[in-house]
């Protein structure tokens, strides 16, 4: 392609933003908002007790008794339903096993809690594989860590014998291994799951939408590494659309493709000379691919962050502030990218964390 022919002024982009498919990606993100996570475990392995955690607020009994949970308690976190399972077994004459498994079966994500202190048994293991066959991704995890610190070792030696893999420790007490461990393990089984949990909860909203910028920004890193130019730039502009949408919904905010372009046409004259520069540093080979890679991560970035910001604000940001937030997001990307990122506490109280360099101008 012929540098020449690249857009040349705002109105080219505005025509690729135009041509995008925004029904599609609008769609695409509301189905992956409908993502459903079933807590399904034996009986008294503390799944009311980590419902509670993650919604941050009492919505599932809990109790000391085996099977207090009556039936399926369900509840409704906008399109997100998180499914506390009866135990499994037979109490009050229910069959807690085909209620539990019912839910199960329409689940996106079965979320397996076992009970460390009652240790795990043949049993558990048969539960596991006979949720396998629903075929639907498992993560398993052991609950009340905290209730045999000094024999975790050998618990999770014993746990991984039985079960053939080594399951998550976690307290849904102290919410210990939830943030750091739990969550990231559901959102690489199911990464669907992000906008949901994002959107429902405000505690670890900040690091749920964090991996979302930054997910798409190293994968549009990888996309401009091709080295023609002109190539990448429809895939970079739907990428950066659905990443933009995603986030929107990650903050509750209605998922119209209209505030996708209101942000991307605030920042177009940025953009336009970002897309020109990556696209002529593609005719040097090599070197050049590698600058286009390293603009594109941080031009996404930039745009994450600064979406980020709108939303949290409600949509009430001035034009000039969001270019503002733009070039200073654009500064920190790299480092921020390369930076590991800190792990926000799940549960009652938890404030959520602030994007570094994020703060309005004054004035």
């Amino acid at each position: 392609m012929n540098p020449l022919t690249l857009p040349s002024h705002m109105n080219d982009l505005q025509t690729i933003l135009k041509g995008l498919d925004w029904h599609e990606l609008e769609h695409e993100v509301a189905r992956e908002a409908q993502t459903r996570l079933v807590i399904v475990g034996p009986v008294n392995s503390g799944k009311s007790t980590l419902f509670n955690r993650l919604h941050g607020q009492r919505v599932s009994a809990v109790s000391a008794v085996p099977g207090t949970t009556k039936g399926v308690v369900e509840h409704p976190l906008g399109p997100f339903h998180l499914v506390d399972t009866p135990g499994f077994g037979e109490v009050w004459g229910t069959d807690r096993a085909a209620i539990a498994e019912a839910a199960a079966q329409q689940a996106d994500l079965i979320l397996l809690l076992l009970d460390a202190a009652a240790g795990v048994r043949q049993s558990d293991h048969d539960l596991y594989v006979s949720l396998q066959r629903f075929g639907h991704p498992i993560v398993v995890a052991l609950n009340k860590a905290d209730l045999v610190a000094q024999d975790l070792p050998w618990v999770l030696e014993n746990a991984a014998k039985v079960l053939g893999l080594r399951p998550i420790p976690v307290s849904a007490r102290t919410g210990k291994g939830i943030s750091d461990a739990l969550l990231p393990a559901i959102l690489q089984a199911q990464p669907a799951l992000a906008i949901a949990m994002a959107r429902e909860l405000p505690g670890v909203r900040a690091q749920l939408v964090g991996r979302i910028i930054r997910q798409t920004a190293w994968f549009n890193a990888a996309i401009s590494l091709q080295p023609i130019p002109g190539l990448d730039i429809p895939v970079l502009l739907a990428s950066q659309t659905r990443m933009v949408l995603r986030i929107a919904a990650a903050y509750g905010d209605s998922m119209r493709a209209s505030h996708a372009r209101e942000l991307l046409t605030a920042m177009a004259g940025s953009l336009l000379s970002r897309y020109l520069g990556m696209q002529l540093a593609k005719l040097v080979p090599v070197l050049g691919w590698a600058v286009s890679s390293a603009v594109s991560a941080a031009t996404t970035y930039a745009i994450g962050e600064t979406a980020r910001r709108y939303f949290e604000m409600g949509g009430n940001v001035r034009p000039l502030d969001l270019r503002t937030l733009y070039r200073r997001g654009r500064r920190l990307a790299l480092g921020n990218l390369l930076r590991r990122q800190p792990v926000a506490p799940v549960g009652r109280g938890a404030e959520p964390a602030t994007a570094a360099g994020s703060e309005l101008p004054q004035g």
